[in-house]
């Protein structure tokens, strides 16, 4: 038995130790916000916060995340940041398949919690872990770039 703080709230889950987070939230828990995508890390679909800090679910044992905080994309409405990074989401139109946008929103909210006014190359470089088989890069910048504006106006819903 493994107990995780998962959003907020305690759960514990009977599966191995070397069981990938993602699958312990998507089969354990329903919690399907976060998406598998490549199960190699490397195309950020999966990315959810262990502590405040961006990782991928589809290769971090649930032994990892045991005694820390982990918040998932269903969590991000009640983040301040999370909810002004899915309303400028929103209003720029950014998902078209929609796929990767759970792992965007989710690096997205980490960074503009890191730097409040990011660059361009300050997005592109904390984005480039994520991929959107779309190319909705321009909008994803200009979503993020919008989101940092409200929040610096002190704005937060």
């Amino acid at each position: 038995m493994t107990q995780l703080q998962i959003n907020g709230r305690s759960v514990t889950v009977a599966v191995p130790d070397d069981t990938p987070l993602l699958w312990v939230l998507r089969d354990e828990l329903g919690m399907t916000g976060t998406k598998f995508g490549c199960g190699m890390a490397l195309c950020g679909a999966c990315t959810v916060h262990m502590d405040g800090a961006p990782i991928r679910a589809c290769v971090t044992p649930i032994s990892a995340v045991s005694g820390h905080a982990v918040s998932t994309i269903e969590a991000m409405d009640a983040d301040p940041v999370g909810r002004a990074v899915q309303r400028a989401w929103v209003e720029n139109n950014v998902a078209q398949c929609g796929y990767c946008q759970a792992g965007q929103i989710m690096s997205a909210t980490n960074l503009l919690k890191s730097t409040p006014s990011p660059t361009e190359q300050q997005i592109d470089e904390a984005m480039s872990g994520n991929i959107c088989r779309c190319g909705t890069y321009p909008r994803i910048r200009a979503a993020i770039q919008q989101a940092a504006g409200h929040l610096a106006q002190g704005g937060s819903q």
